[in-house]
């Protein structure tokens, strides 16, 4: 498929998506830095309130501190203070701004990869607007979620252009905003996976009669980045403390049920919570009917999604990016006392919204009148969405807010 400029329509699409964003988290550009999290990122770390200093920048590479090894991070941090001073308006700001770029760039990736232009402003709507992405927007510690979508964006956005036009300068792209995502957030080391589900839908790189071993050997660089990252990561949350050693069917349990909550959070957004904790935190367990429902409706997910695979390949492509998306948060490897997390769905979910754009246009988009009630299904959609997650920035305006969020 030939990777057409924006035309007109386009650049429409892109000012309402930016709107969207706008009129949904408006509200964070007026909040507060919270005690959690946000003292250790900004204002109780000496070396992000010195600004962007060449001590700093060789701490940020150096150093592992809350838990985690995050250079472009902490250089993110430290360049709004170099700019702004510790004025939270503007460390919120930027994080909005953070996420209208990642909402833009989902819709351009999408429709360049695919040619739908509907279906892909969709997608970028609700990921503009969906209350999950709360946390990660309206948290100025969460810039770490905001930073590694944005890279893990462009490289899937490069490597689409890659892979219409091959060049070494052009797969260096890949490889490099890649790296960035990883110097970010450890959660991108899903990535090279996900670049071969782009290669199977909607690229088809494994079509008949095409190499198929091209495309996995040339995510052998990726995956080697994305090892050595994830070694880096556990050793810092091993080191701190926060890697639980806990028995392996305690944890594929929760795995389960966390699964199928992040499914169910994602069809209805509420409550939402500040911390799910874990059932062996509070000295419980995952009840075992729990445990295989929720396996079985993985499975069965997943067997439809197989079974479809040749007429509908967006539902294998949108099921596999969410359940590999996620896993690396799912907690076979527990790091935390938390069951899950809104702010770990910040990029999975883009997975689950593909599945529900590309179905409902092939099942109701051909019908008669059907294409116009899709339209209006999906703009109340958004709209709903909007509201839910206007009324949810309220929460973290500060810590006393924060600290009343409802649980579930």
């Amino acid at each position: 498929m030939e990777d057409k400029p924006w035309d007109r329509s386009d650049r429409l699409v892109a000012l309402l998506l930016v709107f969207l964003a706008l009129a949904a988290f408006a509200k964070t550009t007026g909040h507060l830095f919270l005690l959690a999290d946000d003292p250790e990122y900004t204002f109780r770390n000496e070396h992000v309130k010195a600004g962007l200093t060449g001590s700093g920048v060789a701490w940020a590479f150096r150093s592992v501190y809350a838990l985690n090894w995050h250079p472009v991070t902490w250089l993110s941090h430290m360049l709004d203070v170099q700019l702004f001073g510790m004025n939270p308006a503007a460390h919120h700001l930027v994080n909005l701004l953070l996420h209208i770029a990642n909402t833009v760039l989902l819709f351009d990736l999408l429709r360049r990869a695919t040619g739908a232009r509907e279906a892909s402003a969709f997608v970028a709507a609700v990921f503009a607007v969906h209350p999950l992405h709360v946390e990660s927007v309206a948290w100025v510690a969460e810039r770490k979620d905001l930073l590694c979508g944005l890279f893990w964006l462009l490289a899937m956005r490069a490597y689409v252009r890659y892979v219409r036009l091959p060049g070494a300068g052009r797969y260096a792209a890949v490889l490099a905003f890649f790296a960035l995502g990883l110097l970010s957030k450890a959660m991108i080391v899903t990535l090279p996976f996900l670049l071969l589900l782009l290669d199977y839908w909607p690229l088809g790189r494994f079509a008949p009669g095409r190499p198929r071993l091209a495309p996995i050997v040339e995510k052998i660089p990726f995956l080697i980045l994305a090892a050595g990252t994830g070694i880096v990561t556990y050793l810092a949350q091993d080191a701190g403390g926060a890697v639980n050693a806990l028995p392996f069917g305690v944890r594929a349990a929760n795995g389960l049920t966390a699964y199928a909550a992040y499914l169910g959070k994602f069809i209805w957004p509420h409550p939402l919570a500040i911390y799910y904790p874990h059932p062996s935190e509070i000295g419980k367990a995952v009840p075992a009917w729990k445990a295989a429902g929720a396996f079985l409706l993985l499975a069965g997910a997943t067997g439809t999604a197989l079974a479809a695979r040749k007429r509908r390949p967006w539902l294998l492509f949108g099921w596999l990016w969410f359940l590999v998306g996620l896993s690396p948060v799912i907690g076979i490897v527990q790091a935390g006392g938390q069951s899950m997390a809104d702010r770990y769905m910040y990029m999975p979910i883009i997975g689950l919204l593909v599945l529900v754009a590309w179905e409902s246009a092939d099942r109701f988009g051909t019908r008669p009148f059907g294409g116009g009630a899709l339209r209006t299904a999906a703009l109340f959609s958004i709209a709903a969405l909007a509201f839910l997650t206007w009324r949810q920035t309220d929460h973290w305006h500060d810590t006393v807010r924060r600290s009343r969020t409802p649980r579930t």
